[in-house]
């Protein structure tokens, strides 16, 4: 057999393929639980992929790591604005460490997504929707229906995107009270690095905080069981976000690779620390001076691997205008706006109306022609 194609004889339905899998309402894991030794077809990868892989190469690069000991004020606040300027204008991603969020409370959320997504399906089943405006949703695959190729992985999503609260007895009581102290810690952090982000475009601390970018909030919290052909396959396809900042938490397992200079290379995994990524809307905020980059899972034979990012959105209700800052685009260099001026809610449904890969989809600037002058 073809491993480009895992066909048999058989005629191959992909929508029916698709809607077997959907009505399971078990995700990812029902597939493993139920003791598969190949993955459906409707995960493997397109064979142009698959051929692009086997002759692509990754590097071992060192991403940015960033210690936040000592940000408060001072010269070493203005070296940690420098570092975080040079690693969002060429990276697009760095990690953090010594920040304000206890590890212990970092360990809890990883192991209480843990235990939501190995409780028992009959629970599981009963927060599993497509619809987008649930605030509290369980599936697999948020695009499954549009993607090319299936990704190996289950979510839990709690959304403050439309609006930004969430009701306490609408998260799973298994892991209900960490995830709120974790989101109120987290918003906090946020908020935190929207400060010195601002700085390091020459703003006043509080510019992007005005703006409001951390208003809107989404938290996803993935579930990576192993595979048992994690070569044919994607934890998550290539994406960017389309947010203004993400944070993300992972356990030990890693996966999470970033594009830079046109080469794959591997975020590992730092105890106690967070990758945090510059979203799609920052970059057109800071009219390119700072880069939303491709990033990616693999898929593993080890596992379950486990994340949660937290997607920082700004405000979609009531309509926002956002666009390039005038401080950035008046300057002596003879900087012009590079994108026009546009509402949150209208780029998420040119998002949502694309066909794409990941979590939230390559909802990348190139794609967003309409947006540019």
């Amino acid at each position: 057999m073809d491993i480009f194609s895992n066909e048999d004889t058989e005629k191959y339905d992909r929508a029916d393929a698709l809607k077997v899998f959907d009505e399971t309402k078990a995700g990812v894991k029902g597939l493993v639980d139920a003791g598969v030794t190949k993955i459906p077809r409707i995960f493997i990868r397109p064979h142009d992929e698959l051929v692009e892989e086997l002759n692509s190469s990754k590097v071992s690069l060192q991403i940015p790591i960033i210690d936040l000991t000592g940000s408060e004020k001072g010269d070493r606040r203005k070296e940690i604005v420098e570092q975080i300027r040079v690693a969002s204008e060429t990276w697009g991603f760095f990690q953090v460490i010594n920040h304000e969020i206890p590890k212990s409370l970092l360990d809890e959320t990883i192991d209480c997504i843990r235990m939501f997504h190995e409780q028992e399906s009959e629970i599981k089943m009963k927060f599993y929707s497509r619809d987008r405006m649930n605030k509290v949703r369980f599936d697999s695959n948020l695009d499954l229906y549009q993607s090319r190729a299936a990704n190996w992985r289950d979510t839990l999503t709690l959304s403050m995107f439309i609006l930004d609260d969430l009701n306490p007895d609408e998260v799973p009581s298994i892991c209900r009270e960490t995830m709120l102290e974790y989101i109120k810690h987290v918003t906090k952090f946020g908020g935190t690095l929207l400060e010195l982000l601002s700085e390091a475009l020459g703003l006043r601390p509080h510019h992007l905080q005005d703006l409001e970018c951390c208003h809107g909030r989404t938290f996803v919290c993935h579930y990576y069981p192993p595979c048992p052909e994690p070569e044919l396959t994607l934890g998550s396809s290539k994406h960017t976000d389309p947010s203004f900042l993400t944070l993300l938490l992972q356990d030990n397992i890693g996966g999470l690779q970033v594009r830079h200079h046109d080469q794959w290379t591997d975020v590992p995994p730092l105890a106690g620390g967070f990758v945090v990524n510059i979203g799609d809307f920052l970059q057109i905020v800071s009219n390119d001076k700072f880069k939303s980059v491709d990033h990616r899972v693999l898929a593993n034979h080890n596992g379950p691997r486990i994340s949660m990012a937290c997607f920082f959105t700004g405000v979609a209700v009531p309509p926002k205008i956002y666009g390039p800052i005038k401080e950035l685009t008046l300057q002596s260099d003879g900087s012009t706006p590079v994108y026009q001026d546009f509402l949150l809610r209208t780029l998420m449904c040119m998002f949502m109306c694309h066909t794409h890969d990941g979590i939230f989809g390559p909802f990348t600037m190139q794609r967003s022609t309409s947006l540019r002058f």
